[in-house]
């Protein structure tokens, strides 16, 4: 959520922040700002609305436009309503000062009264503005530079944080704080320019080094000089560790498609095939991962294994399930994270963890993890995203291979993450004997079609397309599953929300006459799932039951059924595969048909409302 951008160096400023928000629009926003310092003055411009409107603002007004040192913000509303004042950077009282936030200060408004007592008068509803004066009282009562005010400010914060403050008295630095919430620091040659994003992607074409704050670390930027890093809590210096970044320029531009949601949906047989590659030698049956390998004994003698993961990773964490106690047979507990964080979870050493999150950045994941922690379990990460913070705080872990997805609907993430969570059930099949050899290649094998099937699968968009035409003006939906395919049932329905506002709900089928078939009508859309392995039979039966009460039924079916074909409106077929690599196929048409039921109704795909990529917020 929220998006920060900034640059100090000898280039312009602006296109480099203002093409740097463009590039966090991802992470969802109602509001976007920019400061330009042009050596005598700090230059303002916000809006609520989109960065568009904010260039249209600085399009008008050369002198918003001037300098070498600028930051930039994209706001989610938090504290105060999406307006031009809330919206940041904000400056202290004084002027002085100029801050951009993302995060909560939980404990701003007994901040703010002591403010206001001291004389402060705010502009704004935000905690963001109490913080930059804070910052100011603490330069000014103590006496200090701005790296000493921001650190001995935030120990009087309880909250989460990015920040990054510029004092126009010291015009060659900027100061970078986080705790909570993510920051990364492009070094360009010489330590002649510097770059700050939520994440690499708006200094990508700039420079290929990178140092990402640890949560508790503090920064002061000098041009020319280099960067200091420290500990907010105890001063304690620490030494920067710059990262050589691996993302491409290519990889986070659309490539001819409308969308970056369509132009990932299309990437998943090769983000599939990243994922296992390297790590699964279907003909010789060997699966090698080194973060479950280094730690076999920590699965292998696990009382059970919990799964915490939020939205569509949570969906991955239940396709996990059944994966995980169909071959390995090992107990598992699937999770929201923002409730297991807060309902005193029962977690014993004899415990593994493994936490799903496409960012690797999202609170409610990282709270969890660190509570499991505490209570003395192995924590084993699943991410996308290489130097997150979820990889870091973990113990072990694996990356799935989906690069960059910008779309905020999650597709390839879920496809990769069932690839990986799939990896890992055959490896400790394998390990424990509780799937034969034969098994687990055949297993091994049929991976190996998958990302052919979902390339021949994704042919059928023309098909997709058809169906959305004739139920994109439904206003409710549901999604049936069973077994492997209940998840993507659910997953279904929440892509169907995110992007198109449909109302939708997914359930098991067989739960569908304990109360959703009171909703059944003509005019009741109903997306079955019905594939030849698992409860075929049983699933046709629920169709049937739908179909006698005028429901309209459209099936995923694999290729050559003719019994579902004479019941159904509308029938997908899906290749042959084993039951358990289903869902990596039965999600293709859902994807599809959300993303052209979204475009119909002219909604914003990649940036649907209310809704950010990485939720860095409680």
């Amino acid at each position: 959520m929220c998006g920060i951008t900034g640059y100090i160096g000898e280039r312009d400023a602006y296109p480099i922040v203002i093409n740097g928000l463009k590039r966090l629009e991802y992470r969802g926003y109602d509001s976007a700002g920019i400061m330009m310092y042009d050596g005598e003055k700090m230059n303002l411009s916000k809006t609520k609305g989109k960065v568009s409107d904010l260039e249209l603002i600085t399009t008008n007004n050369e002198k918003k436009r001037i300098g070498k040192i600028g930051i930039g913000h994209t706001r989610w509303a938090t504290h105060g309503v999406p307006n031009d004042s809330n919206s940041h950077p904000h400056f202290s009282q004084s002027g002085d000062l100029v801050i951009v936030h993302n995060g909560i200060i939980e404990n701003y408004d007994t901040i703010k009264k002591e403010l206001i007592s001291r004389g402060y008068k705010f502009q704004s509803d935000t905690d963001t503005e109490v913080l930059v004066n804070l910052i100011e009282e603490v330069k000014k009562n103590e006496g200090c530079k701005l790296g000493k005010a921001v650190q001995l400010a935030l120990t009087n914060v309880i909250g989460a944080y990015a920040i990054a403050v510029f004092d126009k008295t010291k015009p060659n630095e900027l100061v970078v704080a986080r705790l909570g919430s993510p920051i990364a620091i492009g070094v360009g040659k010489n330590n002649e320019e510097f770059f700050i994003a939520s994440d690499a992607s708006p200094f990508i074409e700039y420079t290929k080094d990178a140092l990402y704050l640890e949560d508790g670390e503090l920064a002061i930027i000098k041009k020319g000089r280099g960067i200091k890093v420290r500990q907010i809590d105890n001063d304690k210096p620490i030494d920067p560790k710059i990262q050589e970044l691996k993302l491409s320029l290519d990889q986070i531009e659309k490539g001819g498609y409308d969308h970056f949601m369509l132009k990932e949906i299309y990437e998943q047989p090769k983000a599939i095939t990243d994922t296992y590659r390297g790590r699964m030698l279907a003909d010789q049956g060997i699966i090698r991962m080194a973060g479950v390998d280094d730690n076999i004994s920590k699965f292998l003698n696990a009382d059970r294994i919990i799964i915490i993961a939020c939205g569509t990773s949570w969906h991955a964490g239940l396709v996990g399930e059944y994966l995980l106690e169909d071959m390995a047979r090992i107990p598992v507990e699937v999770e929201y994270a923002s409730e297991f964080r807060y309902r005193n979870p029962i977690i014993t050493p004899k415990d593994v963890v493994i936490a799903i999150s496409q960012s690797g950045e999202t609170a409610d994941t990282l709270a969890a993890i660190k509570l499991a922690k505490s209570k003395g379990a192995f924590v084993f990460g699943v991410c996308n995203v290489v130097g997150s913070s979820i990889a870091r705080e973990t113990h072990a872990g694996a990356y799935t291979h989906a690069g960059p997805e910008i779309g905020v609907a999650s597709t390839k993430a879920f496809t990769t993450q069932i690839t990986l969570l799939t990896l890992i059930s055959l490896k400790l099949a394998q390990e424990k004997g509780t799937l034969s050899k034969t098994a687990v290649n055949t297993y091994l094998q049929t991976m190996q079609q998958i990302p052919n099937q979902v390339e021949k699968l994704l042919k059928i968009d023309p098909l997709v397309q058809e169906i959305a035409s004739v139920y994109k003006d439904a206003t409710n939906c549901l999604y049936l599953g069973r077994g492997f395919n209940f998840p993507v049932a659910l997953e279904g329905a929440l892509k169907l929300k995110e992007i198109s506002y449909i109302h939708a709900e997914g359930y098991p089928a067989a739960e569908m006459k304990h109360g959703p078939i009171a909703l059944i009508d003509e005019n009741m859309p109903v997306f079955v799932i019905a594939t030849r392995k698992g409860h075929y039979e049983k699933v046709v039966s629920n169709i049937q039951e739908i179909k006698s009460r005028s429901g309209k039924i459209i099936a995923i079916v694999t290729e050559g059924d003719e019994t579902v074909k004479e019941i159904a409106d509308h029938v997908i077929e899906i290749p042959e595969t084993e039951e358990a690599l289903t869902p990596l196929l039965t999600t293709i048409p859902f994807q599809l048909l959300s993303y052209h039921i979204a475009v119909m109704l002219n909604k914003n795909v990649d940036q649907p409302r209310n809704l950010a990529k990485s939720v860095t917020v409680e």
